[in-house]
């Protein structure tokens, strides 16, 4: 199962390398219903502004709590989430990221869809696609989901210029916290859009046309 997860990623990472041939689209945070209805699957893209960590802890959180937007410290209307559990380092009150890589989103699979509507998120960034639950979500409220590299968490981190905040530090240790990265051309591709599309469900059919034949 696991062979067949890293297989799936690794077609969709050798798809957005050959995207790269086309003009990156430069997005800037918080995302507007406008710029999200403007992404299409295949498109790559570069992210400046802020973007919110969160991993399964913070969408456990936000799923059973449902915490006030307002007890929230960072505006999470119009963000991006990036399924990441960072490694950083503090020095006296300043935080240092170190890396941030992206996590497997179908971990969260069961909250996202919730989340989406519940905080107006607008963009997923993450690794390996979601399911037909935030695929619904997608277009029901306008969001759209990006794949990033992974195994490439120093280079990414490298994209992040600083940490501007964290929640939840203590409660839910580092890795598992709410942190709110500032980021710069953050590369991604997006792989499930706001129009129903996705290249995860389309790499999987072709994936089982192509067994199917194999077996004849």
């Amino acid at each position: 199962m696991l062979g067949k997860q890293k297989g799936k990623a690794d077609m969709v990472e050798k798809s957005a390398v050959s995207s790269q041939q086309s003009a990156s689209k430069r997005i800037n945070t918080p995302l507007t219903e406008d710029i999200v209805m403007s992404l299409k699957v295949g498109d790559v893209v570069l992210i400046s502004g802020g973007i919110i960590t969160g991993r399964d802890r913070v969408h456990k959180f936000l799923f059973h709590e449902r915490p006030d937007k307002r007890e929230i410290p960072f505006d999470l209307e119009g963000g991006m989430i990036y399924h990441c559990g960072p490694i950083i380092s503090k020095t006296d009150d300043t935080y240092k990221l170190i890396a941030a890589g992206p996590t497997t989103s179908m971990r969260v699979e069961m909250y996202e869809a919730d989340v989406i509507k519940s905080y107006g998120i607008r963009g997923i960034i993450g690794k390996g696609g979601m399911g037909d639950k935030t695929l619904t979500a997608l277009k029901e409220y306008g969001c759209v989901y990006l794949h990033t590299i992974s195994g490439a968490a120093a280079y990414l981190a490298d994209r992040i210029k600083g940490v501007a905040g964290g929640w939840k530090i203590e409660e839910f240790g580092e890795p598992e916290a709410m942190w709110l990265l500032d980021v710069e051309d953050f590369p991604a591709m997006v792989t499930m859009d706001a129009h129903g599309n996705s290249l995860h469900k389309e790499i999987e059919r072709l994936s089982f046309e192509r067994l199917k034949k194999m077996m004849v």
